[in-house]
């Protein structure tokens, strides 16, 4: 189905969210690592449509330009809604500013960040034979969502708000998602008509349905499962949101043919990626942009983010991969180590207690415990290199820029100031003395003082 040249979406993210206890805009809260408006964006981008549009209020000023460099690729402008006088006046404001409106035109929200572009897509399909589709679920539970009044052949005759409901609606199942599809030769004077004598003096984009009545518009719904467009309006509900999009994704994963040992205790990013034969032990945490080949073990306590774990790797557990690392086939990651923007290669191993920062180790190179690339003077990060084959030993600090190279051996305790070059053995240590019956005389004085 060609979208690209007719289909215009308009996503409202004017919303205060004032339950939220935030100084930040409700949709920029986060899912699974990434913002709620992000992606709603991202489902919408797959119709490939000729512009999105976003109504925005004056908060999100600031976050305009992480929005545009997260969608390079399409065509995305903001509106700012500067009074907040409904659904309809939201819609209304877009329309009248979008130069090149499309022949159908879906109305979305920033703050159901689990709608699929699957549904999407059926919803635009439905205007080749209608006027209007509305997204409903159906909820047997009390709620105060608006109702859709249906007529015998199945046709929406309109959308009743809770508020305005009375007792006889209220019983209706069929519930409204506020998810539209609307015929874009016709939306704009359907908003025209729209009134705001209701409970709460708003203009209702849910109003165009009885107004496209009147005029003989065909008026279609699709349902879709509940979870798909439930909002964002508390933290307790973002959590809720949290909690069925991490289970999507641990399903995805298992599906993927990755083992999870505890399900419930690994958290992954929206944009997380791993292969096959991965096996990830209880209490792992995902952040963005991981990726992971196959083969690879995860043991507990481990958190992740902006790494490249290659084949054969083992990491944790109480490992910290951070940013800009990359680790290569069949390395061994141990506990309670730290790397951050390092090049970790093939067969090389950091097993115990250790922090890795601008980095690149060697292959087969062995990091005894303890040891720490300093890689930061206060004002400037420096970079380690240490080559092939490699032994540093326990509670070495190498202090950057430095390199070591090929085959070299670093005896424990040193601190590295200078290059060392191939298979060359580096001691740096203070020379030991050992005091004749010091020890004896050390306790007696302590002893002697103590009373």
């Amino acid at each position: 189905m060609k979208h690209s040249h007719d289909l215009s979406i308009i996503i409202l993210a004017a919303g205060k969210g004032t339950r939220m206890k935030s100084d930040l805009p409700k949709v920029m809260h986060k899912v699974a690592g990434r913002e709620m408006l992000n992606m709603v964006i991202n489902e919408a981008e797959i119709l490939n449509p000729k512009n999105i549009t976003i109504v925005v209020s004056e908060e999100m000023k600031n976050f305009e330009e992480k929005i545009f460099s997260s969608h390079p690729q399409t065509k995305i402008s903001f509106i700012l809604q500067k009074e907040r006088k409904g659904t309809a006046h939201a819609v209304q404001t877009a329309v009248s500013e979008i130069k090149n409106l499309g022949e159908k035109v879906l109305i979305l929200y920033g703050d159901t960040p689990l709608i699929t572009h699957h549904t999407l897509k059926k919803m635009v399909e439905k205007l080749e034979d209608f006027s209007l589709c509305i997204l409903a679920f159906d909820d047997e539970e009390e709620n105060a969502y608006g109702r859709l009044v249906v007529d015998v052949k199945g046709h929406v005759e309109r959308i009743v708000e809770f508020k305005d409901a009375n007792d006889e609606e209220r019983k209706i199942a069929l519930c409204n998602s506020g998810v539209m599809a609307v015929d874009g030769k016709k939306i704009a004077a359907l908003l025209s008509q729209v009134k705001n004598n209701n409970a709460v003096g708003e203009f209702y984009l849910t109003d165009i349905v009885a107004i496209a009545g009147e005029t003989g518009l065909k008026r279609s719904f699709i349902k879709t499962e509940m979870f798909e467009v439930l909002g964002v309006n508390s933290r307790v509900e973002l959590a809720r949101i949290e909690e069925i999009k991490q289970t999507q994704i641990r399903i995805k994963m298992m599906n993927l043919g990755v083992t999870l040992i505890d399900p419930k205790s690994t958290h992954f990013s929206c944009d997380t990626k791993i292969s096959h034969d991965v096996v990830i032990h209880p209490n792992v945490f995902f952040g963005p942009e991981v990726v992971i080949e196959k083969n690879v073990e995860i043991k507990s306590f481990s958190h992740i983010e902006g790494a490249e774990i290659a084949a054969g790797a083992i990491v944790g557990p109480f490992a910290r991969i951070r940013p800009g690392t990359k680790i290569a086939e069949n390395v061994r990651i141990g506990n309670f180590v730290e790397i951050k923007k390092s090049e970790i290669k093939r067969g090389a191993k950091v097993n115990h207690l250790s922090y890795i920062g601008d980095s690149e180790i060697g292959e087969e190179s062995n990091i005894g415990a303890g040891t720490i690339t300093c890689n930061y003077d206060g004002y400037s990060k420096f970079k380690t290199t240490i080559g092939k084959n490699v032994f540093v030993g326990s509670n070495t600090a190498l202090i950057a820029p430095v390199k070591i190279e090929d085959g070299a051996v670093i005896g424990a305790g040193s601190v590295i100031t200078e290059n060392v070059d191939q298979d060359e053995l580096a001691i740096s240590r203070a020379k030991q003395t050992n005091i004749v019956a010091g020890g004896k005389k050390f306790h007696q004085a302590k002893i002697k003082n103590k009373k």
